[in-house]
């Protein structure tokens, strides 16, 4: 792998960023605010940043960059994709929770809902990111797509990750601005409070941490080498793979070889046919059977001349 200390430094500067910010964000509800419950009040709003930063924005994250960690590129193919998902999985539940909790806080609150544009950046990037798992769980893990579908949507799913995990951190930031100007009264958020000097940190903390996955995640010279994602998985619901998301398998490669072997045979027994027709002419004249018999040498031939020859006796 080229440049894998580099690589090495910037994975685990990542992990504790993100590490760092789940730590963060559990330290601002509990110590600043009210902790975290569901009972409508403020603490189950909590759940609303706790939540988003642990999965939206870390758990995520880590399912960008799983596909580049060298360490994987000796494993199955199918398997990594099933963790890619698996991760992607538990991002959007926890993102579902978490609008749970916001809606059920501003209903019991009389608050409205909807109506600042942290909520309609938020809300559409919940559902664009269901959508993506949704799509690339049907494309890229079921064996039904036809590769040429899933080599056409490869860089969409790549770009539209990409896009989505960028607007995430970005709503996150106008989240954290939005609840800090709502919440700091006394003293105000203009003063610099501990809390929010603490907060905009946090939120320093998620910017750096998608930077990194982000530049890890669109280093070419870091993607899983192509002698390992350059076959074709028709069984097990790979895709052929230029990109980061393409699948292997040792499985596929047999399968091509047994389409090879099917279309040779066929092959075969076409020029078998065609060596044997002076010899069919001659079956109308002799003992079909016996004459059959005679002439069987390989096991192939000898099934395609008593088929034929059985056909000629049943004609007389």
């Amino acid at each position: 792998m080229e440049g894998y200390w580099l690589f090495l430094v910037l994975l685990v500067s990542a992990l504790l960023l993100g590490f760092l910010s789940v730590l963060f964000a559990l330290v601002w509800v509990f110590h600043y605010r009210e902790g975290l419950s569901w009972d409508g009040g403020s603490a189950e709003f909590n759940w609303h940043p706790v939540l988003i930063i642990t999965g939206f924005i870390f758990i995520q994250g880590i399912a960008i960059i799983v596909y580049r960690l060298p360490w994987t590129w000796k494993c199955s193919k199918l398997l990594i994709k099933f963790i890619h998902a698996g991760l992607n999985t538990i991002a959007m539940i926890l993102a579902i929770v978490s609008l749970v909790a916001v809606f059920d806080f501003h209903n019991a609150k009389n608050i409205p809902n909807m109506y600042s544009l942290h909520s309609w950046i938020g809300l559409t990037a919940v559902i664009f990111y269901t959508l993506q798992l949704v799509l690339g769980f049907a494309v890229f893990l079921l064996p039904f797509a036809p590769v040429s579908l899933r080599a056409s949507l490869m860089p969409i799913h790549i770009y539209s990750g990409l896009l989505i995990f960028a607007t995430v951190i970005a709503t996150a930031l106008m989240g954290v601005t939005e609840k800090l100007i709502f919440a700091l009264k006394t003293p105000a958020y203009s003063t610099s409070p501990p809390e929010a000097i603490f907060v905009n940190t946090l939120g320093l903390l998620i910017v750096i941490f998608g930077a990194l996955i982000l530049w890890m995640a669109t280093r070419p010279h870091w993607k899983r080498p192509p002698e390992q994602n350059s076959k074709i998985q028709q069984p097990n619901g790979g895709t052929p793979e230029g990109t980061e998301e393409e699948s292997t398998m040792t499985d596929c490669s047999n399968t091509d070889k047994s389409d090879v072997e099917f279309n040779s045979e066929a092959a075969a027994r076409k020029r078998n046919l065609k060596l044997d027709e002076p010899i069919y002419k001659e079956l109308k004249q002799l003992n079909v059977l016996s004459f059959a018999v005679l002439i069987c040498r390989e096991k192939e031939k000898c099934f395609i001349t008593m088929y034929i020859s059985l056909l000629f006796f049943v004609c007389q």
